[in-house]
């Protein structure tokens, strides 16, 4: 896994480097690029009739542009065309086929169009200008002051570890580890923090995304406020001292009698804005700042209260709050296309704000003063560096529980008649549930494993209560210690499976609650979830007038199996095509009934079936048969992965 993290690396060190100045409607210099004669027959015999025929075009979707001239907007159509024929989705599966062949140089003569229209305006966007969330900010802030304790406490911490398991330099996991959850746990809030310091609104994940999204990270007027009061809170703290402040010697400390003050303030700022900032300072920027400590000096304000005051200014800067390139900044350029190298100051923090969600340490910036970060024999030494320090812990409080949408598992309630073992006292199933797919993730990160355990892995951590839950699909053993509900603190150890019916993320207790109802599966839900997670293609969103299924069925229904119930409520056109894409990745899940356990059958005894195919390609017959189907796609999965790791590196 962590070559993937390298290469994921190298690709964020070179979005940048090319960059649109605006949105040229045309966009490649060969304004000549047409359309095969011979895949233009392929798309008006077998596809026209819905998608560019007539005045009604299905799906929103008019192939007819393909002919038409070389524009962004055709770029964007060439590609959703690559992937629906690739992924075998169109035509649909009762209509006339295209021969294997035709298929082919269709797809080729698509790739030949891709190729000329990418050239080469299209291929880095700029990164956006955004706002540190929340995590972040308690991240830098910790950083930039070396604090020995959070600045606030966070529920969206998913996985909290206790007792120090998490050691990446080590390259293991520990057979038990010892873990909690503050969203689903109890007495998660005891840790160590600054006194009197009040977080800022949580940042919501986007859509399809997560909460590093730029486009959700606004600063109103109000916000801007709050961030200002924030600074002075934090330095103000009666925790914020010796004790807890590591940098405190090097920033606050008292002056000694022969020193200069305007000396000392400048050599002290000089090193913390350039932490601060991820840059080194401008001259202004540092005699503004050093010129306020001195007029604050003389005029009777003790020297640590004034770095104090200048500190709280800095980590309520946009220098601070913001994250941009250089060439967020420049001015935009004659023509379509301008070259903007990324510079080592700024691949520093993208590098750090990715897996450490935090600002550069002081050998980062170290490395970008000299200009030696971006070398690739560097920049993969350093990759390996981050990946071994206990700093990506904060990765992985932040990534993995986003990609896989397990907040979703804080809301799910199951029937408590009908799923009862989902409750124990007054509490749930929860957190035992979704911290399981989060260790599996930490440990083949931590470990170097390939990326496909994440799909099909040959062991879990767990605990007895996940363990009773599962039933005959539980670990190689049973785990020595209280069989007591655990409610605050859990121990999950470490097990063998040995049913391929279990394991990895697809199959987890978690995903299969959070994707159901009170009462029943949702194949149609689990199917978007499969498909936006696993493949990072999420679906359309239904008609606004497509009605849901009921939870129960109608009396003419009772006697059908749920495959069969939702066929008829999917008869229309318009829905047909995502369908045929989620379907098959849901019912594959649809022995495992809404709190994880296997079963064969329905209430109604009817028999299950989990049958189905993958791109139109590999046939399963169940969960087993879909994960090898997977693993013989797998560099889709890879392909899906790495796409959520750059948005979530890119923001």
């Amino acid at each position: 896994m962590r070559q993937f993290f390298l290469s994921i690396a190298c690709v964020i060190r070179a979005v940048g480097l090319v960059l649109t100045a605006c949105c040229c409607p045309t966009l490649i210099a060969d304004e000549g690029g047409s359309f095969d004669h011979q895949a233009a027959t392929t798309v008006t015999r077998y596809c026209a009739h819905c998608h560019g025929e007539g005045d009604e075009i299905e799906g929103e979707v008019d192939l007819s542009e393909l002919m038409g001239a070389n524009t962004a907007s055709r770029t964007h159509l060439i590609r959703r065309a690559l992937d629906v024929l690739d992924q075998g989705l169109m035509p649909p599966e009762d209509v006339v086929q295209p021969t294997a062949a035709q298929r082919r140089q269709l797809v080729e003569a698509l790739q030949q169009l891709l190729d000329q229209s990418d050239a080469p305006a299209m291929l880095y966007p700029p990164t956006p200008l955004r706002r540190m969330n929340r995590l972040q900010y308690n991240n830098a802030v910790t950083d930039l002051f070396d604090l020995k304790c959070v600045v606030f406490a966070l529920p969206e911490r998913m996985l909290r570890e206790h007792n120090g398991y998490f050691q990446p330099a080590s390259g293991s996991m520990p057979e038990v580890v010892t873990v909690g959850s503050r969203p689903l746990g109890k007495s998660q809030l005891i840790e160590p923090r600054l006194g009197g310091v009040a977080p800022f609104p949580q940042d919501l994940r986007a859509e399809h995304g997560f909460d590093n999204r730029a486009d959700h990270l606004s600063l109103s007027p109000l916000l801007l406020e709050a961030f200002l009061n924030l600074g002075q809170s934090i330095v103000e703290s009666p925790d914020f001292g010796p004790r807890n402040v590591g940098a405190w010697h090097r920033l606050f400390a008292p002056l000694p009698p022969d020193v200069e003050p305007a000396t000392a303030a400048r050599e002290r700022l000089a090193w913390f804005l350039q932490r601060a900032f991820r840059r080194p300072a401008a001259d202004d920027e540092l005699d503004r700042y050093a010129g306020y400590v001195t007029r604050q000096f003389d005029a009777g304000v003790a020297f640590p209260d004034a770095m104090k005051a200048v500190a709280a200014a800095a980590i309520s800067s946009p220098n601070f709050l913001y994250l941009y390139d250089t060439a967020d900044t420049a001015p935009p350029a004659a023509d379509a296309v301008r070259v903007v190298p990324l510079d080592d100051f700024e691949l520093a923090s993208r590098l750090s704000f990715f897996l450490w969600g935090s600002i550069p340490d002081e050998e980062l910036l170290s490395l970008a003063a000299r200009g030696e970060l971006s070398r690739p024999d560097v920049l993969e030494h350093q990759i390996g560096r981050m990946l071994r320090d206990r700093r990506l812990k904060r990765f992985c409080d932040s990534f993995p529980a986003q990609w896989l949408q397990l907040e979703r598992i804080i809301s799910s309630v199951p029937d408590p008649q009908q799923f009862p073992q989902f409750y124990f006292s007054k509490y749930r199933a929860s957190m035992h549930m979704m911290l399981e797919p989060l260790l599996l993730f930490e440990t083949v990160l931590i470990e170097n494993r390939p990326i496909t355990e994440l799909i099909d892995a040959a062991f879990s951590y767990r605990t007895p209560l996940l363990d009773r839950l599962y039933g005959e699909l539980g670990g190689d053993a049973a785990f020595s210690g209280s069989r007591g509900p655990q409610v605050a603190v859990l121990k999950f150890r470490r097990v063998s499976l040995a049913d391929r019916r279990t394991g990895g993320v697809i199959t987890n207790a978690a995903v299969m609650t959070m994707t159901s109802g009170p009462k029943r599966t949702k194949p149609i839900t689990r199917g978007a979830w499969m498909a936006e997670v696993i493949f990072n293609d999420p679906p359309q969103p239904p008609p606004a007038d497509v009605p849901p299924l009921s939870e129960q069925p109608s009396a003419d229904e009772e006697q059908l199996t749920l495959r069969q119930r939702i066929a008829l409520h999917r008869q229309r056109n318009d829905c047909r095509g995502c369908h045929e894409k989620i379907d098959p990745l849901g019912f594959a899940l649809e022995n495992y009934d809404p709190i994880r356990a296997w079963r064969e059958r329905y209430e109604n005894d009817r028999p299950i079936d989990a049958a189905g195919t993958l791109f139109r390609r590999h046939r399963f017959t169940d969960a087993v048969g879909l994960k090898d189907a997977i693993l013989a796609e797998k560099d889709r999965f890879a392909h899906g992965l790495a796409g959520h790791l750059l948005s979530f590196a890119l923001a």
